[in-house]
Order: C-alpha cells, then sequence, then structure tokens
C-alpha cells in the first residue's frame, strides 16, 4: 500500500506543480499584456501632447502675435504668453526661443514694447522677471543662450522688481562655445550629471529588473522584452513641414514705416507686421547636465535658423506624465515602474499593495516589460518590474481541487489500509475459528465414538451404561448448541435471522432458564443459584423465548468455562428491575474477572483472550458476539460489569 501510495502521489505532486507553474507563467503573460497595453496608453497621451506643441505656429513663441488675416493688423497676446502658464504638459517651466545670434527671449516678456502699455500689473510683471531669468539660468548654465548679465536689468523700473530679480541667480555671459551649435550635440552623449551619479543612487537599467527564467514549454508564447517598434513609425511620421506666418515687431527708426496697432486704449508703441514662411524640424527631447528635461525644434526662417522650445522640471513631468497613470492602473498593484535615459534610472513609481496578498514571492524582481517611448522622447525607457505577483484566478480552484485530492488520496489510502488490515484481522479470526471449531467438534465426536463402540461391543458393565449414555447425550448437546450458534451467526451474517417477539412473564422466563441450565450446571460441578423477585415475576417483557435462551445458555457456558478454576464454583442468574421501564436479567460467575481491556473486544467475532492452539479453555469465539447481535435483535442491550471477584453479563430489556 506504500507503494501503491507513492505510485499515485509523486505523479499528483508533479502534476500539481506543473500546473501551478503554468498558472503563475500564463498569469505573468497577462500582466504583461497589462503593461503593454498600459505602456502604448502613456505613450499615445505623450504623443498627442507633442503633436500639440509641434502644431504651434512659430509665433507663438513671441509675447505678441497676429490673430485672423495679416492685412488686418489685429495683435493680441500669444497662447503661450499667458501667465500663470496653463500647458496640459505637466512640469513646464516656460518657454523660450533662441536666435541665431544665441540670444533668448521667451513669450512671457513683451519684447520692444512698453511694459506699462499692456496693461501688466507690478505684482505679474515682476513674476514673469523672474520667470524669464530662471529661464535663462537654466539654458546658460547648459551653455544654450547667449545672455549677458545686464539683458534684463535694462528691464527694471522699481527697486521692487529689482529685489525680486536679485533672488535669482541671473548668469554670467557666456564663454565660447555655446548657443545654437550646443543644441545639436545635445542627445550625443549622456549628461554629465548622469555620468557623475553616485553608484548609490537609482543606478542603471540592470538593477532595476533581471530577466525571466521562462520553462521551456511557455518561451515560445511570451512576447520578447525588446524596445517597441513604436519609435520607428513615430519617426516615419514626424517630418518637417512648412508654414506661412506673420510675426509682430517693434519698428526702428531704420526700418520702413508700417501701420501702428493700437493693443488698447493705453498702447501707443509703433509695430508693424511681418509676413514670412518658415520651415518647422519635429520636436527633439534631452536632458540638460543640470537636471531639466528639454523640449525643442528648429525653425529656419529667412535664411536664419531659430531653435523653440521648452523646459520641463523632471520630477513633475515624470510623476504627472508617467507616475500617476501608472499608479491609477491595476498593474501598479504588483509592480514596479522605473523611467531611465540613456540606461541611466531617473525614478521608480510604485503601486499601492498594503493590502495585497502575494503569493509567488519568487519571481520579485523579475523583468514584466521594457520599451521606448515614441520619438522624441525615445531616449527615455520604461521598466516595469515584478513586485508581487498574484498568481491568477486558476490558482484557488487549482489549490481547493488539490486540497480535495489530498484528502480523497489520504482517506481513500486509510480506508484501504482499514480495509486491509480488517481482512487480514477477518481471515486470522476465520483461521481462529476453523482451529476452535476443529478442537470443539474433535473432543466430544471422539469421546460420543468411543463411548458407543464399547457400547456397541459390550464392554461397557451394566452399571457404567447410564452414566456412559448420559455422557453421549450431554456432548450431544453442546454439539447442538455449538452447530445452533454457527447456523444463527451464518444467518445474522445474511441477514436471514428472524425473531418472532411475544409478551412474556420474567416469571415464566426464569423458569424456562431453570429447566435448562440446571443439569448443564450441575454436570460442571458448579452451584445454580437463581433470584428473581416475587414483584418482578408479573413484568411483561417482550422476546423471542429461542433467542432468549441461547443467549442464557452462551452466558452460562461462557461462566462455566472461566470460573473452572476458581475458589467458589456458583453461577448466579438473577433478574432485577432497572428503573419503572426496564427488567435485568444477569450472569455472574466468580472466575478470575475481565481486565478493562478486553471488555471491548469480547463481544467482536471470533475474538478470543487465549490463543486458539495453546488456550486452557474451550469455545469457539463466536457465542459473545452472537449474545449481541441475538440481543440487539430483540431491541436489548448486553454489558458486562467487574463484579470483584468475577464478572457479570447483563442483559438489560425494556418494560411493556
Amino acid at each position: 500500500m506504500g507503494v501503491f501510495f507513492l505510485a499515485l502521489t509523486i505523479p499528483t505532486i508533479v502534476l500539481i506543480y506543473q500546473a501551478y507553474s503554468r498558472l503563475k507563467w500564463e498569469a505573468f503573460h497577462q500582466h504583461q499584456v497589462l503593461a503593454e497595453e498600459l505602456i502604448t496608453r502613456l505613450d499615445r497621451h505623450l504623443r498627442q501632447l507633442i503633436e500639440a506643441e509641434e502644431k504651434r505656429p512659430f509665433s507663438d513663441y513671441a509675447f505678441l502675435t497676429v490673430a485672423g488675416a495679416p492685412t488686418v493688423n489685429f495683435v493680441q497676446r500669444s497662447p503661450l504668453a499667458a501667465f500663470p502658464l496653463v500647458t496640459d504638459i505637466p512640469g513646464v517651466l516656460g518657454y523660450f526661443q533662441v536666435d541665431s545670434a544665441g540670444n533668448f527671449t521667451t513669450p512671457s516678456l513683451p519684447e520692444g514694447v512698453d511694459n506699462a502699455a499692456l496693461g501688466i500689473p507690478l505684482n505679474e510683471l515682476i513674476q514673469r522677471q523672474a520667470l524669464g531669468a530662471r529661464l535663462q539660468q537654466v539654458l546658460s548654465q547648459n551653455r544654450l543662450v547667449r545672455a549677458t548679465v545686464g539683458q534684463f536689468e535694462k528691464k527694471i523700473a522699481t527697486n521692487k522688481m529689482a529685489k525680486a530679480l536679485a533672488e535669482v541667480d541671473l548668469p554670467a555671459a557666456a564663454g565660447e562655445g555655446s548657443g545654437q551649435a550646443v543644441f545639436d550635440s545635445l542627445n550625443q552623449a549622456a549628461p554629465r550629471q548622469l555620468k557623475q551619479k553616485a553608484p548609490s543612487a537609482l543606478g542603471r537599467v540592470d538593477d532595476l529588473a533581471r530577466a525571466p527564467a521562462l520553462p521551456e514549454n511557455l518561451a515560445m508564447e511570451l512576447p520578447a522584452l525588446t524596445t517597441s517598434p513604436r519609435e520607428e513609425i513615430a519617426r516615419e511620421r514626424r517630418q518637417s513641414r512648412k508654414e506661412r506666418g506673420a510675426v509682430v515687431e517693434a519698428q526702428t527708426a531704420d526700418q520702413d514705416a508700417a501701420p501702428a496697432v493700437t493693443l488698447s486704449a493705453a498702447a501707443k508703441a509703433d509695430l508693424r507686421v511681418r509676413i514670412f514662411e518658415s520651415e518647422i524640424d519635429p520636436f527633439e527631447f534631452s536632458v540638460l547636465d543640470s537636471g531639466q528635461f528639454v523640449l525643442f525644434r528648429k525653425v529656419w526662417r529667412g535664411g536664419a535658423r531659430y531653435v523653440q522650445g521648452l523646459l520641463l522640471e523632471p520630477t513633475q513631468f515624470l510623476a504627472g506624465a508617467i507616475g500617476e497613470p501608472f499608479q491609477a492602473a491595476s498593474v501598479a498593484r504588483m509592480s514596479e515602474l522605473g523611467v531611465a535615459y540613456q540606461d541611466q534610472v531617473l525614478a521608480t513609481y510604485s503601486g499601492h499593495t498594503d493590502n495585497y496578498v502575494s503569493r509567488t514571492e519568487a519571481l520579485r524582481g523579475t523583468l514584466l516589460y521594457q520599451s521606448r517611448l515614441s520619438a522624441p522622447l525615445s531616449a527615455l525607457q520604461v521598466v516595469l518590474s515584478i513586485q508581487r505577483m498574484p498568481v491568477g484566478v486558476g490558482a484557488s480552484v487549482l489549490g481547493w481541487a488539490s486540497a480535495v485530492l489530498a484528502v480523497v488520496l489520504c482517506g481513500g489510502l486509510w480506508l484501504m489500509y482499514r480495509l486491509g488490515l480488517g481482512q487480514i484481522k477477518l481471515a486470522r479470526q476465520q483461521q481462529d475459528f476453523v482451529s476452535a471449531v476443529s478442537h470443539e467438534l474433535k473432543t466430544p465426536l471422539t469421546s460420543i465414538r468411543m463411548y458407543s463402540e464399547m457400547l456397541r461391543e459390550g464392554w461397557a458393565a451394566e452399571p457404567k451404561k447410564a452414566e456412559y449414555y448420559a455422557y453421549i447425550h450431554d456432548e450431544s448437546e453442546r454439539l447442538s448448541r455449538l452447530i445452533n450458534n454457527v447456523l444463527n451467526l451464518a444467518r445474522m451474517t445474511r441477514d436471514e435471522l428472524k425473531v418472532e417477539l411475544k409478551a412474556v412473564t420474567v416469571g415464566e422466563l426464569m423458569d424456562v432458564v431453570r429447566s435448562k441450565v440446571t443439569t448443564m450446571v450441575a454436570q460442571a460441578g458448579s452451584e445454580l443459584r437463581l433470584q428473581c423477585a416475587p414483584a418482578l415475576s408479573t413484568a411483561m417483557i417482550e422476546v423471542d423465548q429461542d433467542c432468549f435462551t441461547q443467549i442464557i445458555l452462551n452466558l452460562v457456558d461462557n461462566a462455566l468455562k472461566f470460573s473452572a478454576q476458581a475458589a467458589t464454583h456458583t453461577v448466579e442468574i438473577t433478574a432485577r428491575a432497572d428503573g419503572a421501564r426496564a427488567v435485568i436479567f444477569a450472569v455472574r460467575d466468580y472466575g478470575p474477572g475481565i481486565s478493562p481491556e478486553q471488555r471491548s473486544k469480547i463481544f467482536e467475532l471470533f475474538y478470543r483472550a487465549e490463543n486458539a492452539m495453546t488456550r486452557a479453555t474451550s469455545g469457539t469465539g463466536i457465542g459473545l458476539a452472537l449474545v449481541r447481535r441475538l440481543a440487539a435483535a430483540m431491541s436489548a442491550r448486553v454489558a458486562v460489569v467487574d463484579a470483584a471477584p468475577g464478572a457479570e453479563f447483563q442483559l438489560r430489556f425494556p418494560c411493556r
């Protein structure tokens, strides 16, 4: 049975393990698809935002722009001149423009127009000046503009403005190698700041996740974790475009006169509108040495090149454009997202996993998905790694199925084990029964044969003949009881025993007992004591007299056998009331008694306290078992108690 159990258990465990592993990697694949869909949505949203910026005309990067037909000369503020700045792109510091000479301008500040004539409040003007100084500072630190210290100072009209600008570190004059030429080399190498990042910081992309150890049978089902082809598709769509537009310029003494445009009743500045045609390149993206992001485009106008773009605060941009959408997605419950630029990690984001239970900790740190964003953000990589991986809906079903299978397998093995023990025990009992029956039949048959031969041959004297006839009769009765026990046991085993219950008084039953057992007890050399209260003699109980008689005979025979070596050779049969609704018939001997551990076993079929071949007493081991079954057939109960000395068997019948 152990080999049988192992033969079933080992393949079952292997099967469950393979199924669980399959579910785990299927869950991995499902979450990988979710991760890809998330990154695709993020990339599409960012591409739409950048495409909207790319559609801005050249003139939007000036403070004033022409609305409607240029011939109408209707001038208004540029959309980028709003303050505070309103844009869909998160983390925008401000917009800028660099001309071919490396000079910096921003649509947040008017050029060539009196600030007071524009109706800008003083506090707002101070803030606009500070923003312009901040943008110029960043660009100058990265050698992207040619600026002087006094470029904004000449616009200062009050001490209050001077004090506000003093809080901003205005850049010093840039040296050689600055201006538009630096824009051409931004994406050639990683910024110095990223190159010099300490190893204890966020590190490189390779530190975020390890490649998944996929099983061989699943390696073809999972998509390759490589760069998405979105970048190539987007690059094909991003081409230079030409536009025809108009720009507002301040009129100077060496310029031809142009129609004056009145901005308001207070604005009297002379302006002119110039119509031009320009060629605009798509946006490019880079990370500056100072850490800011820059989106810029190159514009050709009248043979001169301009650079227009916007500066982004990295933390705010990545958190708003990538981190927040990621944390709102379902895949964030089990993964961590990292953003890298040229293999250097810029930021990492984790989802809310406070109440989330992981069942596959072995996958922690495994690469789930990685991809590059579409151009111009193709230098940015997004990497998703597993932190807490669920095993899928089918895992609970597999777990319950495994538990049920384990219970069935172990329960079945236990039942088979008990059945096997029962069969072995039954086989031994049957062997003991055969030995006991052989012994019980052989002795009386031998005696009957011997005495019958002596009587047939006339060898017995006349006085001895009566003794021999009595012995033959007693042994025949003994054989009859044995045969009746075996036959009744066979009938009960086949459910063929029929009992006919009849109402009989206790006194009548005691008379039947006296007539049946007196001779048997006397021949055994013992004394019989019968006791029954006179008031109980008329009590009526329902019994089958044959079954009742067989029970009493078996109990008396058992008492005689086990008290044969006792000091007191007495068998007591009593009838006493057990309350008002029951009568107890008790058979007691004065033998050695029955030990407590054997009292629960003596009513088992074929049970013998002694070995069948070496026992000192005769018997087949079916007498007491038959007593219990016959009593149960008559709705009675049988029990044994310690009488000290000896044992007492009690047969309890309910009264009518």
